[in-house]
């Protein structure tokens, strides 16, 4: 009777723990199935990250040029409203500006067909290829920079300064050099005499 009694509570532990065993199984395979899903999320993260920051150069691949009246005149600048120049050395297919002289007036460069802004003419917009194969946009053949001592949109830092060889001017809206001279107020040239102001030429 005893032992009869006991394989009865053996037989009922060993189903217990078949219970138990299993019900800790199919938790364990539940966490394995939601820590998959979770990786699975997570490495879509990535390439969606990526696919943003992708898409951002796309953007800017096409520089646009329009106009803004300060005491100059009308003159051309780049959307973000920074002055755009032109060097008296060069020629409507060549810019003579490199090396040093491109770190103190950077080019203005497009990947894509440059565009025209407010007050620009679009047919005046051109590129040309400069030695290092990057596209320079051109207006009415004069290849455009900006002068590296204009540090806010408005200034015309660069206007009159004869470094590397020439003349710096802004343009007019119809593509000709602007001389006036600068003036120190209104956001201008805090030289308006045409040196240098410290670039080292």
């Amino acid at each position: 009777m005893n032992l009869r009694g006991k394989g009865k509570f053996s037989s009922t532990l060993g189903l217990g723990l078949s219970a138990a065993a299993l019900a800790a199984f199919a938790a364990a395979c539940g966490g394995s199935d939601s820590s998959g899903s979770g990786s699975s999320a997570s490495s879509s993260a990535p390439s969606s990250a990526a696919g943003s920051t992708a898409g951002a150069p796309a953007s800017g691949t096409a520089a646009s040029v329009m106009t803004k009246s300060g005491t100059l005149g009308t003159y051309l600048t780049d959307s973000s409203g920074k002055s755009l120049y032109m060097f008296a050395s060069d020629t409507r297919t060549k810019s003579t500006c490199s090396g040093d002289c491109a770190t103190q007036w950077p080019p203005l460069t497009s990947k894509d067909a440059p565009k025209a802004g407010t007050g620009a003419t679009a047919g005046k917009l051109t590129t040309i290829t400069r030695d290092d194969g990057t596209k320079q946009v051109a207006y009415n053949g004069h290849p455009l920079y900006y002068f590296k001592g204009d540090s806010s949109a408005g200034q015309t830092n660069g206007q009159g300064i004869d470094g590397f060889g020439a003349k710096w001017w802004v343009l007019s809206p119809a593509g000709s050099q602007i001389t006036k001279a600068a003036s120190s107020s209104g956001g201008g040239s805090s030289d308006s005499s045409g040196s240098s102001g410290g670039y080292g030429y």
